[in-house]
């Protein structure tokens, strides 16, 4: 795999991300399959959208920090976490189900307009 970083365009608004550590299979896996690009559904402060990868849970959680994009087994999908969601219970954000933390986005001020049903597209760095 290569690259230390992805890119997350979402109507026509990037946001670049760095790989984390915490899910090296699910990592490999999304890595192997990018690019990849499908509409996206706002959740609270998240966006989702359906990926073509499969891949069990790998250290999963439910609470994560803002700026989180992780991938959600249970709908086969990459979330991208800025703020609260319908699920939390405080500030932070929380997935509906557990899900593998694979990368951070530093800059989260894009993300805040982001509308349901943007398309998205998910590809890595040059």
């Amino acid at each position: 795999m290569s690259g230390s970083e992805f890119t997350i365009a979402i109507d026509g608004t990037e946001v670049t991300a760095t790989w984390t550590d915490e899910s090296p299979r699910t990592r490999r896996a999304l890595a192997d399959a990018l690019p990849f690009s499908r509409e996206a559904t706002r959740w609270g402060d998240e966006l989702y959208f359906r990926i073509p990868v499969d891949v069990d849970a790998e250290d999963p959680r439910t609470t994560v920090d803002p700026g989180t994009v992780a991938y959600w087994p249970r709908s086969l999908a990459l979330c991208v976490f800025w703020g609260p969601t319908p699920a939390s219970t405080g500030p932070e954000p929380k997935a509906a189900s557990p899900v593998n933390v694979v990368g951070r986005i530093p800059d989260l001020s894009p993300l805040a307009a982001l509308p349901d049903g943007a398309g998205a597209t998910v590809e890595l760095s040059e």
